[in-house]
């Protein structure tokens, strides 16, 4: 055979055409690009081949059309209507290695570009195997000067922008893992990999490593603004259903009512004061024992009883599920001896301590396995069985990170497989296991109201509130931040605990002004719900039961401008639902940074204590202390209409507001709701009163 050393074969193996896209193979490695959407690619890349199989969040192909694909020589390029992306090897470097670089076919602009971890090696992409078919993977981007970068689920940082943070890719309480992130240069990128890692946005390099998983797999879109990316991303990984119309007024809470007869007899107060209320919460510890999935019969002897009289009232009632087993539970063996339980790598399938009702002292709990089909029929069939037929029909999925001691979620072994490898999709699994039930037996869409979330989870019905939060103004200040980088994230249903979660003493003006703060913000928050584990605290275990936290907990004067923040947001709901239902459609969340709607506003990319609620209102939290006015940036392009007095004052700049204890800066724009009428009058009475 005679063979034409001059003859370079090597691109003609390089690149292989597929039909909606590209793969590459270089020595060991393959990449595969494939149109995922109008704009948008998706890219896996591993060593010898593609596992098609994958637990991330993007489901089947988009139908998205033929893109156009040209190849010469070691360069390729894939382009999906906005968005190209170009293949190269560069045969100069000491180590070849093919790099990818995505840009916007309408300004040209590069958009993210990959680089070399080094200049000999590793290259852009690393693979660090570990004998099982898995790797440590690491993928590095360029930084970019003045990049601004926002999403990344739920922090406890405080910032809008994450530029120059470095963030753990798990779940915990009050930290909710979604790997999105949106760019001021106009993309947006899912990490579709749910294993625990990082991800580094440093000045010299934008990093994602994980320490256990079998590829490399991100999806990337181009926007020509933020709206366009939220879109494409709720297209590529799910709507949020419709929000049900019970849902959007205020929701009662406190840690804990301890019996039936005592929350009924909260509800009924609601009823006497004329305080509007549309759900009320059975917390943990109602049950029997963890696990069982039903009312502790000693203290709520009727729960259809307790249902039905709420609804004479208009309330709904949620109950609060855990994911938790006790080894006192009528159904743990079958739990355990079906295999229906989180298992372990190294030790008892036992996975957190809780002191839950027969126990002397806190003893170990285990975790069912939502990711096993036969744990999620199972489960629901004792939710159907105990409370479903009482009438109940809204969840609250507690503690659904889920909640570890210690908190080592590699040491999980899962039916979908190795903790290290996909523990981030707990919460979205534990959420399926009820949209799913419901659905099957042909009941009402509703709220899964979760302390976690991964990307995908909102097609479920997945509503976010922020974890068990401290009482105070700092972390007040971090919920603003933290609602708008979760809404960028995919997540339209989020809220706080009012007030904080951890402490407050309802008697002490100090704390009384924090809560009327709080509340003012949360009647712009997507969900309006009063919640926390108040001082003075009388136990702990099954036994707790935090100080008051009702509306009229907090002294006479706090009370009445609560319950005109209560009655403003009935006011509010029918524009609140006109705002829900541009969620489901488009992806568009209601609570959003300003820069979502005045993208061409430079100055708005930057501000972070204040946001959009809808298009039309703009809400200025008060965040400190004593505060009684505040700079409010006004962005440019409206004339904005000050809500309380009326004045109309132009965009692009900013202006010093009165904030007064009993209302906070909030503006409305041409054809936005009047929030100067009715009831909602109160707010602006005695503006210089105190609580003290």
């Amino acid at each position: 055979m005679h063979i034409n050393p001059s003859k370079d074969t090597h691109a003609m193996t390089l690149f292989q055409r597929l039909p909606d896209g590209l793969e590459i193979r270089n020595r060991h490695e393959v990449i595969r690009i494939q149109a995922w959407g109008s704009h948008s690619l998706r890219v896996r890349a591993s060593l010898h081949s593609i596992d098609v199989n994958d637990h991330g969040a993007l489901g089947d192909a988009m139908e998205a059309g033929e893109p156009i694909i040209v190849i010469e020589g070691d360069r390729a390029e894939v382009v999906r209507g906005r968005i190209r992306v170009t293949a190269f090897l560069d045969r100069s470097e000491a180590i070849p290695e093919v790099h990818l670089a995505f840009s916007d076919t309408v300004s040209g602009r590069e958009l993210l570009s990959e680089q070399r971890e080094h200049f000999w090696t590793p290259g852009p992409r690393v693979y660090l195997g570990n004998r099982s078919g898995a790797f440590e993977l690491q993928q590095e981007f360029t930084a970019y000067d003045g990049e601004r970068l926002y999403g990344m689920g739920q922090r406890t940082h405080g910032r809008l922008n994450v530029k120059g943070l470095a963030l753990d890719l798990v779940q915990r309480n009050g930290e909710v893992n979604i790997p999105f992130v949106l760019s001021d240069r106009g993309y947006g990128l899912l990490w579709n990999n749910p294993a625990v890692g990082r991800v580094e946005f440093a000045d010299n390099a934008t990093r994602w490593q994980v320490a256990q998983a079998r590829q490399i797999d991100y999806w990337i879109t181009a926007g020509g603004s933020p709206a366009e990316i939220l879109a494409a991303y709720a297209d590529a990984t799910g709507h949020v259903p419709e929000f049900p119309r019970w849902a959007s007024g205020f929701w009662q809470s406190k840690l804990r009512y301890r019996t039936q007869d005592e929350l009924l007899e909260v509800a009924r107060e609601f009823a006497r004061r004329d305080l509007p209320l549309s759900v009320i919460v059975a917390d943990y510890f109602h049950w029997s024992a963890m696990g069982d999935y039903r009312f502790d019969a000693e203290e709520w002897p009727d729960p259809s009883a307790m249902v039905e009289e709420l609804r004479e009232h208009g309330v709904e009632l949620m109950v609060s599920v855990w994911p938790t087993v006790s080894p006192l539970s009528e159904n743990y063996p079958r739990f355990r001896d079906e295999g229906l339980l989180v298992a372990t790598d190294q030790g008892l399938e036992v996975h957190q301590s809780a002191r839950d009702k027969g126990m002397p002292l806190a003893m170990p709990v285990s975790l069912y396995d939502p990711t096993n089909p036969r744990t999620r029929e199972f489960v629901w069939d004792l939710i159907r069985r105990n409370y479903v037929s009482h009438g109940i029909g809204i969840w609250w999925l507690d503690a659904s990170e889920p909640e570890l001691n210690p908190a080592h979620p590699e040491n999980l072994t899962f039916y979908a497989g190795p903790g290290a490898q996909v523990a981030n999709i707990y919460p979205r699994e534990n959420a399926r296991l009820f949209a799913e039930g419901m659905a099957a037996d042909g009941l009402p869409q509703t709220v899964l109201f979760s302390r976690s979330a991964w990307a995908g989870a909102q097609k479920y019905g997945t509503a976010v509130w922020s974890g068990d939060i401290p009482a105070t103004w700092e972390s007040l200040a971090t919920q603003v931040r933290a609602g708008l980088n979760i809404a960028i994230s995919g997540i339209p249903w989020w809220t706080t605990d009012i007030g904080g979660f951890h402490g407050g003493d309802a008697s002490d003006p100090a704390y009384q002004e924090l809560m009327v703060r709080w509340f003012q913000f949360g009647v712009f928050c997507p969900i309006f719900r009063l919640h926390g584990d108040r001082d003075p605290r009388n136990s702990d275990g099954y036994a707790a039961s935090g100080g008051p936290n009702e509306p009229w907990s907090f002294g006479d004067h706090a009370y009445e401008i609560i319950a005109a923040t209560i009655r403003l947001r009935e006011r509010l709901r029918p524009y609140i639902h006109r705002q829900m239902a541009i969620a489901s459609q488009t992806g568009l969340p209601p609570m959003r940074p300003l820069f979502v709607d005045f993208p061409d506003d430079a100055a708005t990319w930057d501000v972070d204590d204040q946001f959009m609620f809808g298009p039309d209102i703009l809400v200025a939290p008060v965040l400190h202390p004593g505060q009684r006015a505040r700079p409010v940036y006004l962005p440019a392009g409206r004339t904005w209409t000050d809500a309380w007095t009326g004045q109309a004052m132009d965009g692009g700049q900013v202006v010093s507001i009165d904030a007064p204890l009993n209302r906070i800066p909030v503006f409305t724009t041409d054809g936005g709701p009047v929030l100067r009428a009715g009831d909602s009058e109160a707010l602006l009475d005695e503006p210089n009163r105190t609580l003290a």
